[in-house]
């Protein structure tokens, strides 16, 4: 096993991570449990994506353990990031940056 290492994500990386927020019924659902998501690049990786959220959003992302199995599939041509947030904490993905 190797041993995780933190890297820091350029501002400029962060604008490449996250594309734009995704609103759609089930995401707008997802608001009520403190939980938005994004477009985000595909080469994104969930570190950087947590650390894209922070530092442009001055939010806390809070992590999450999951399970994964393998699912036969075509790939999609892009990606999107669900993201909870801390308690109390929220983004107006309306507005902007």
């Amino acid at each position: 096993m190797s041993a995780k290492t933190a890297t820091t994500v350029s501002r400029a990386r962060m604008y490449e991570v996250i594309r734009a927020p995704l609103i759609t019924e089930k995401t707008t659902n997802g608001s009520e449990h403190s939980q938005v998501t994004f477009r985000v690049s595909m080469d994104a990786t969930k570190p950087e994506i947590k650390q894209a959220v922070e530092g442009l959003f001055k939010v806390t992302v809070k992590g999450k353990a999951k399970l994964f199995k393998g699912r036969p599939g075509t790939r999609s041509d892009w990606k999107k990031a669900i993201v909870s947030l801390a308690e109390g904490q929220k983004i107006d993905v309306t507005t902007g940056l």
